[in-house]
């Protein structure tokens, strides 16, 4: 890595880096907090992905730690598997065998994903990060941030939890919150094109900074004071002995365990599943639209994720939340990534405490603009004017992620985008259309496509046997470069069928003109070319 490249977009790195950290923070502990695991194992997720996967991802703007997609697998993982040192070790396999998928040239797979998903999953994520502050927004904390899921760890759902935020409001984390939320917008949209000042200094730095001096004046006694419950609670080791004991080293006397290699393969399925569609998504929303290359990717997170097990970290994957919120910031190269690992090491080891006064719901102020702009209302509307064929499946990706999860919505999303596929597939299988009516036939043509598959049967032998009597059929394969064995044995029964229906055939192909060929199955098996 060329260190003057590195270092070229710093005036623009380093302040969207401040943002990404203040996002990266909570999530870090919220989702360790939901997955049931040390508040300390998610800061160590969050400081590998940024400093170790973005030294060695080929991505410029996606930022990498733990994610919330993961959360229920690593709960049922560390009941399941006894302790979380076993777990650890799970991570640590799981890391090894994205290596692998790495190396076997797997990142391909986040290229089969539809464009129309790709932009419900943005969509989506933006809709959730939304609902999801609300909440913290008001000072009603009742859930960890990074809980992600329709269903809520208190037995309550998404719309339910901001319901019960209503009626439980901190008149104190609101004001707050209100204030840090007209910072960002002001900043957002006045201030930076008013001086350089307002562009090396983000809005979200300013509104933290206002907001831990609110908690220290306000203090947590008064109706408009903060209570510690609604501030940051990152781990305040007393010495070097203690924060060395946050650590924890996987148990590799179990590796013959087979349910951790279970867990380790789930792991690594899942955490590569995210990577690639979040590197696909953070590829759309580059303003520069550089392409990550997918198989590095996998073996920077396979990397991230051995080095984060062995040291008693949460699994770790690219991240949609953070690295939106990076591009958003301007940031130009993954020097952000590399310096918001660093801002989350530095500041855990040096200033805990300051950190502990930070009130979430700033933070969710910060986040609120974030989903904001993943899930701008005119999406919708570009969406919908782009015809039912990208609109639906975006709505259901959209759909899905609200009310089940991320990977459940993109699965429910790709699913109907196949279902399109297949209908336009049938559709488009071939061009029929009657040319004229003389001496009692009818005169029909039919252009088969360039390739032609079992998904078209059904729309082929439709055709065909809804053909009157008396006609004659001209069958042009002559741009058709495949053709699928179930087709060609469709027209072999459909030459027998013809005789009796006084059907004439006439084949076009790239050979000449055959009337009533004998055999199709003969014809397509001697043809010259790959049909």
């Amino acid at each position: 890595m060329n260190s003057s490249n590195l270092f070229k977009n710093v005036k623009a790195d380093l302040p969207a880096s401040i943002v990404v950290f203040f996002v990266a923070l909570p999530l870090c502990l919220g989702i360790a907090l939901a997955s049931g695991a040390p508040l300390f194992s998610g800061l160590i997720a969050g400081i590998v992905g940024g400093i170790v996967v973005g030294v060695i991802s080929g991505s410029q703007v996606g930022v990498s730690g733990p994610a919330a997609g993961l959360a229920a697998i690593v709960l049922s993982a560390i009941v399941s598997l006894g302790s979380f040192e076993n777990f650890l070790l799970a991570v640590v396999l799981g890391g090894i065998i994205q290596l692998a998928f790495g190396l076997l040239k797997a990142g391909i797979i986040g290229y089969y994903f539809p464009s129309s998903v790709i932009k419900g999953m943005l969509t989506g994520i933006g809709i959730i990060i939304i609902l999801k502050q609300i909440p913290h927004f008001f000072g009603y904390d009742a859930d960890p941030e990074g809980d992600f899921a329709f269903s809520q760890l208190d037995g309550e759902n998404t719309f339910s939890e901001i319901l019960l935020s209503l009626n439980s409001i901190s008149l104190g984390s609101t004001l707050i919150a209100v204030i840090g939320l007209v910072i960002l917008i002001l900043w957002d949209k006045v201030l930076t094109k008013k001086a350089k000042i307002f562009q090396l200094i983000q809005g979200p730095l300013v509104a933290v900074g206002l907001g831990i001096v609110y908690f220290v004046v306000a203090g947590g006694s008064s109706s408009l004071g903060i209570s510690a419950n609604h501030l940051v609670k990152v781990p305040v080791p007393e010495d070097a002995a203690s924060f060395f004991g946050q650590f924890s080293l996987p148990n590799f006397g179990g590796i013959t365990n087979p349910e951790i290699w279970v867990t380790a393969f789930t792991i690594a399925l899942v955490a590569s599943l995210e990577t690639l569609l979040c590197v696909e998504a953070t590829d759309k929303l580059d303003p520069q639209k550089r392409v990550t290359p997918t198989n590095r990717e996998l073996i920077a997170q396979g990397s991230g994720n051995i080095l984060s097990g062995l040291i008693g970290g949460l699994p770790i994957t690219q991240v949609i939340v953070r690295s939106s919120a990076n591009i958003q910031s301007g940031g130009k190269s993954k020097l952000s990534a590399i310096i918001h690992g660093l801002l989350l090491l530095i500041s855990v080891i040096l200033i805990p405490r300051l950190l502990n006064m930070i009130p979430l719901s700033v933070l969710a102020a910060i986040l609120l603009m974030v989903g904001y702009k993943l899930a701008k209302p005119a999406l919708f509307k570009q969406m919908y004017k782009m015809g039912w064929k990208q609109f639906i499946p975006f709505t259901v990706t959209v759909a899905g992620i609200i009310f089940t999860d991320l990977l459940i919505g993109i699965g429910m999303g790709l699913g109907v985008g196949i279902v399109v596929i297949l209908i336009k597939s049938f559709q488009n299988s071939h061009f029929l259309h009657i040319e004229d009516q003389s001496n009692g036939k009818h005169k029909i043509k039919m252009t088969l496509a360039e390739e032609v598959t079992f998904f078209n049967k059904g729309a082929i032998l439709k055709e065909l046997d809804g053909l009157p009597i008396n006609t004659s059929l001209e069958l042009d394969v002559r741009k058709t470069r495949y053709l699928d064995n179930d087709i060609v044995e469709i027209l072999e029964d459909f030459s027998e069928k013809a005789t009796n229906r006084n059907i004439d055939i006439k084949l076009i192909s790239e050979r000449g003109v055959v009337h009533n060929p004998g055999s199709f199955i003969e014809f397509f098996r001697l043809r010259p070319k790959s049909a």
